[in-house]
């Protein structure tokens, strides 16, 4: 058990000497990758107008003008929220925004109970909680008017919570999806005991860590939309994953940079 234990501070030393440098960026960085799903989206509508008014209209039964109407709307709050959250300003709203298009957009492209939708966008959410948690402790002030006797540290330490829980489902989809490989047993193991340990807040920012490097291998390997080029309605897809999974990535490096918070096993033993 020593040997263990010896064996994780000095893991975590390396992992600190390595991070020490980059901590000024990872902010900036976890940031624009949180947002780049949201950025993508509204680029690829954008490029596909007539297409995406083509599916509402004959297969989700938007009228002619409403589907104008949700595909504007949804365009400039994508591109005005990452704006704010890439530049934290407003982050309540930002937040907000993008939480009501991952909402609407389910809905309305009826995927809302398609389950790997589903957890994915989840985790995207648990980022957007990130976000959230990051404004909170930066500027000391109320989100949530109204709400009586809870301090700004209070609701980050419930905020914190929700996005720890909420990112690693991720992975969920992840382990229940796809053939089976001793390879993907390995990485699921290890994923899923550093989802474990980043849920209950135990030596949080390192799981993260570990986390954020399989998914960066398993994205640039899975997901490289950039070599389809036989069937542009798969490559669309695989480029939506592609960006999901940076965008949780974002939510990770988020949870490096602000910590677990005050429901967490890390932040218990600092009390001991």
């Amino acid at each position: 058990m020593e040997q263990i234990r010896n064996a994780s501070e000095q893991t975590e030393e390396v992992l600190e000497k390595i991070s020490r440098p980059l901590k000024p960026y990872i902010p900036w960085v976890a940031r624009t990758l949180l947002v780049s799903t949201f950025i993508e989206d509204s680029v690829r509508i954008v490029m596909q107008w007539q297409n995406q008014l083509l599916y509402l209209q004959a297969y989700r039964g938007f009228p002619w003008g409403l589907s104008h109407a949700f595909l504007l709307i949804n365009v400039a709050t994508m591109l005005a929220c990452s704006g704010l959250a890439i530049s934290r300003r407003h982050t309540e709203y930002a937040v907000g925004g993008l939480f009501a298009v991952i909402v609407t957009q389910g809905f309305a492209y009826g995927l809302i109970f398609d389950i790997k939708f589903f957890l994915r966008n989840l985790s995207v959410v648990g980022g957007l909680l990130m976000l959230m948690a990051e404004s909170l402790l930066a500027k000391r002030r109320s989100v949530f008017a109204g709400l009586p006797n809870i301090s700004d540290e209070d609701q980050s330490k419930y905020v914190l919570l929700g996005g720890r829980i909420l990112l690693v489902l991720l992975f969920v989809s992840f382990v229940f999806s796809g053939s089976f490989s001793v390879m993907r047993l390995v990485v699921s193991a290890i994923g899923g005991l550093s989802c474990l340990m980043v849920a209950v807040g135990f030596k949080a920012k390192y799981s993260a860590i570990v986390l954020v490097t399989i998914l960066s291998v398993f994205n640039l390997a899975v997901n490289n939309w950039w070599t389809i080029d036989f069937n542009p309605v798969h490559r669309d897809f695989v480029k939506y994953d592609f960006f999901q999974t940076l965008s949780i990535m974002g939510g990770f490096l988020l949870l490096v940079n602000v910590g677990p918070g005050g429901f967490s096993v890390d932040e218990k033993k600092k009390n001991f």
